[in-house]
């Protein structure tokens, strides 16, 4: 009779941990399983060339815009630094203003009926009327100026750095900035710049390479490559790097150059 008793008793004891048990196991399936958040890797492009255009060997090119059929070019090195308009087909010099020779430009972009205009290291910028190319006014910032463009509401301004700085495009006042990322590793030496369909694109100094970052995140959605784009038999004459990209909204072309280059390129994309 002990013996059934012990052996009763043990079972109950048995029983009574395996509810619990279930217990413990329902309670806990309430509670999500960790997930592993996997990053899209960017996507990886060529290119193909679509139109050769002219380009003067001479303009060191730090920024580049397509407006109704012309492009708008801006030009670096002391004393040599200009803003001008260009007939594409011909390369043919419309309007052309040189900056005094303090002064080394860099990048541009047009905004309502000015053209806005970066210095290196002067930390000084530019904003011009869009007809006449006469100087409006000045506005000052806090670090090197390379590319700007914009999206519509900010002017985005890089600095040789992963940082774009986000503007307001009637104080100049930065309103944010933002790091570029490709997934975890800083992507730096940011140069000229251009928003094209929502996303912005950059070269990237000193190489054949734009990078595509999204605006919302910083983090790059792709990369195009551009290496060979200007042949050996273009390179006779000293060049510099790949710099310069605009974007044609209306018929979806872009087009890139380079520092002293002399040929301009329209391109078409093509993913890998």
């Amino acid at each position: 009779m002990n013996k059934m008793r012990a052996a009763l008793g043990a079972l109950a004891l048995i029983i009574t941990l395996s509810v619990a048990l279930v217990g413990c196991v329902e309670q806990d399936s309430s509670v999500p399983a960790p997930t592993t958040a996997v990053r899209e890797l960017p996507v990886q492009y060529g290119y193909r060339i679509i139109n050769v255009y002219p380009h003067d060997p001479m303009a060191f090119t730090q920024g580049l815009v397509w407006e109704n059929g012309y492009f708008y070019e801006g030009t670096g090195r002391h004393g040599e630094s200009r803003l001008r308009m260009v007939v594409p087909e011909t390369g043919a010099v419309i309007t052309d203003y040189q900056l005094p020779a303090q002064y080394f430009g860099e990048g541009i972009t047009l905004w309502n009926d000015s053209i806005i205009q970066l210095t290196y290291q002067s930390r000084i910028g530019f904003v011009y009327d869009k007809e006449t190319f006469q100087l409006r006014r000045t506005f000052a910032y806090t670090t090197e100026g390379w590319g700007l463009t914009h999206d519509g509401r900010h002017l985005i301004m890089s600095d040789g750095t992963a940082t774009l700085h986000f503007l307001d495009p009637e104080t100049f006042e930065e309103v944010m900035q933002l790091e570029v990322r490709d997934n975890d590793t800083p992507v730096t030496q940011l140069n000229e710049l251009e928003f094209i369909k929502g996303t912005i694109y950059a070269n990237v100094w000193p190489t054949d390479r734009i990078v595509m970052i999204a605006p919302e995140s910083g983090q790059v959605v792709g990369w195009i490559a551009l290496t060979g784009l200007l042949s050996a038999e273009n390179r006779l004459q000293p060049v510099d790097v790949l710099n310069g990209i605009a974007y044609d909204e209306a018929t979806d072309r872009l087009f890139v150059t380079g520092k002293l280059w002399p040929k301009l390129f329209e391109i078409e994309l093509e993913g890998t």
